[in-house]
């Protein structure tokens, strides 16, 4: 029996794989790569996802520009409130837009 017949390559495989599988160390290694893989698998997804909707609403928004009507007239200054005797004319706020819930 010689060296070949004990030594091979799939055993040699099999050995690796028993170490890595008993060392904790090893076994950190491997399940924080596996974390970090899917993690820029998912971020990858979401770059390739928006990217995919940006150019569909860049088409959406350049094959409609041929229909869409001339833009409105923009809305006329805001006309400033009178001065008193205890306060300086000033000129009202535009209205404010309510926030979304969070």
């Amino acid at each position: 029996m010689g060296i070949d017949d004990v030594a091979s390559k799939e055993s040699a495989v099999v050995a690796a794989a028993t170490a890595a599988v008993l060392s904790p160390r090893v076994r950190g290694v491997i399940r924080r790569g596996a974390v970090y893989g899917v993690a820029g698998a998912m971020k990858a997804g979401d770059v390739a996802a928006g990217a995919v909707r940006g150019v569909a609403r860049g088409f959406q928004d350049g094959s409609s520009d041929a229909e869409q009507p001339a833009a409105a007239e923009p809305a006329p200054p805001p006309v400033p409130v009178a001065a008193t005797a205890d306060r300086p004319a000033r000129t009202p706020r535009a209205p404010r837009t309510p926030r979304a819930p969070s």
